[in-house]
């Protein structure tokens, strides 16, 4: 089997509780490599752009307005499955359906403040580590 990567986004609320140690810490624990990692923080356009594909959903700009509330943690995974596993850590969308052990279920405040981000496809996880990443900040196969 081929490593595969993810992107990782710890958004604002998780930041501003000050977990971002604890929630790196369980990325790794479950096996992760950490081959990129920066913490920004995104304007209007930025997260616009980011979200396009979300544009006419109806909370769309409630989660421009959380996205831009507050700096975030951008993070490339890389493992074995990782985009599938990366998903099943930080569980469902909404909260009050994702599974108890879950990030999302211990530390999202709501559906929009839902904490974390993940790739959900490969297509996907291309375009969003490039746009957050150049290639000289990633760092896999480095020992």
């Amino acid at each position: 089997m081929t490593l595969e990567r993810t992107l990782s986004i710890i958004k604002p609320n998780i930041v501003a509780k000050n977990l971002i140690g604890k929630i790196i810490n369980k990325f790794e624990i479950t096996g992760f490599k950490i081959i990129g990692i920066k913490m920004i923080r995104l304007n209007k356009q930025q997260v616009e752009n980011f979200y396009k594909l979300h544009i006419n959903r109806y909370f769309f700009k409630d989660l421009v307005n959380f996205m831009i509330s507050g700096p975030i943690i951008v993070a490339i995974l890389e493992s074995e499955n990782a985009i599938k596993l990366h998903r099943e850590l930080i569980g469902d969308t909404n909260p009050l359906k994702a599974l108890k052990g879950t990030l999302r279920a211990e530390y999202a405040d709501s559906y929009t403040e839902n904490g974390f981000h993940g790739s959900d496809s490969e297509k996907s996880a291309m375009f969003e580590i490039n746009y957050f990443f150049r290639k000289d900040e990633i760092f896999s196969g480095v020992n």
